[in-house]
This record gives structure tokens, sequence and C-alpha cells, in this order.
């Protein structure tokens, strides 16, 4: 089923992929320093900070791609005004190859495909994203994340050759798909690299960037840190996270979990 296509005359659909912010189903690998029902809380604002940052790009459509199914009428109350396309496939790459065709089907010409799991990353990415998809001299747009895999990905028809017996939980990712892009003759634009929020360490570092940027934006992940004390130590990447646009709220590169 797929709801509410306002907006219909804009040509790019900007599709947040999300999982259900249920306990124990998501950002289970913030446990610890969270306890489960921090970790779905964190992810929820995740969601709602994701929402809140699509609606204010100009000229693209809003989507949520979401699981499960029957979580439907949460996400309505977290997205009101976004079309909701229920998520297809039996692992990541088909879901986002039949985002891609649903969302074509709709008739718009071009799909971004974002997570929730960079709940800092610039609005200015998804402008320039917007823009970029429909240049005549790309057919592929990338948002890149530190740990190898991306945060976006854009494309004007589904490229299911992109996304095929791709191995998810590696740091090879990104390069795969470039290789794989390049290989076939497709034209590759790619958006600032950035990160995601997987580990206790990553959740520190979002609290240091926070600290280091004062504002309001995110403010539902702002809220929630400054209602919980959040492990402290070093800040130091992550090697294991998932690489692609999350079915839980990863922001386009990360694990949804």
């Amino acid at each position: 089923m797929m709801a509410g296509m306002a907006g219909a005359e804009r040509m790019v659909g900007l599709a947040i992929m999300a999982k259900a912010p249920r306990i124990g189903a998501v950002k289970t690998r913030l446990c610890p320093p969270l306890r489960a029902p921090e970790a779905a809380e964190l992810a929820r604002c995740f969601l709602l900070d994701a929402v809140e940052r699509v609606r204010m790009v100009a000229g693209a459509q809003p989507i949520l791609a979401y699981t499960p199914a029957e979580a439907q009428g949460q996400f309505e109350d977290a997205a009101p005004g976004f079309t909701l396309i229920p998520q297809r496939g039996l692992d990541l790459g088909e879901r986002q190859v039949n985002l891609v065709q649903d969302a074509l089907a709709l008739g718009l010409q071009a799909v971004l495909i974002m997570g929730t799991d960079s709940p800092t990353l610039p609005r200015e990415c998804l402008d320039e994203a917007v823009s970029l998809v429909m240049a005549p001299g790309v057919d592929v747009v990338l948002g890149p994340t530190e740990d190898g895999g991306y945060y976006l990905i854009g494309l004007r028809t589904a490229r299911p050759a992109l996304f095929d017996d791709m191995p998810w939980s590696t740091p090879t990712v990104l390069g795969r798909i470039l290789e794989r892009a390049q290989r076939t003759g497709l034209r590759v634009a790619c958006l600032p690299t950035w990160f995601d929020v997987d580990t206790g360490p990553d959740l520190e570092r979002l609290r240091a960037d926070l600290d280091a940027r004062p504002g309001l934006w995110p403010q539902h992940t702002r809220a929630f840190l400054a209602r919980r004390t959040v492990l402290s130590g070093p800040v130091v990447q992550s090697a294991d996270h998932e690489h692609h646009p999350s079915d839980g709220g990863g922001a386009a590169a990360s694990r949804g979990r």
C-alpha cells in the first residue's frame, strides 16, 4: 500500500528508509552504553530529525519507506504529508531496487535514498543531491560514509547490478558500488563524506559534534542527549558498521539497528 502522493509535480523523490523504533529491534549496538528502551528512543529521535530535515529540502517529494508493514500507522504519525511506501525485498539490495521502482512508478524521474543514522548531515548535502541526480552528466549520486559505506544513493532508474550479491557488513561496499558503476559506464557524483552513529564511540562523537555546534537542529537528538548521560571515552571510528542505507534508521550507509 502507498499513501499520500502530494506534490506529484516534483521530479525527485527523497526517500528515508526506516525501521519501526521498537525496543530490542533497533540500535542494538548502542547497548551499552544505552539500555534497550533508550536505544529505541534514540532511533525514534533520529527518525523525527530526518523527517524534519527532508521536509525542508526544496524541490523534492518526501517519501518514507518503512518496515514492518504493520507499522504504517506509526509512520503516518511520524511523517505527516510524506508518501509512505512499504519496503519490499529479501535483503537490503532488493529493498533499495524495489524502492526506486516503486517511487518511479509514482511519476517521479529520480529517487534519492537515505537512512537516519547521520543526524548531523547538513541539509545542504541533500539540496546538492537533488540537483545532482537530475544533472545530464550524472547517473548515480553517492554520499560516502567514513566507514566505507554510503549515507545516500540517488538514481534515475533502478540498477540491480549495483546491489546484487553485496557484502553489506564490510567496509568494501562503497568501493564495490563505484567499481560496478565504472564497469557499466555509469557516471557517479559524490557528495561530502559524513559519519553515521552505530556504536558507543560514534555516540560520543555525535555528542562532541553537537557540543561544538550549538543550536536547535537536530532538535530531537539534541534533546535526547541532554536528558541522558552518554558513555565518555576517546573518539574512535568503529570498524564494523554495516555499510548501506539502513532499513532501520541508518543514514543511507548505516546499520539500521
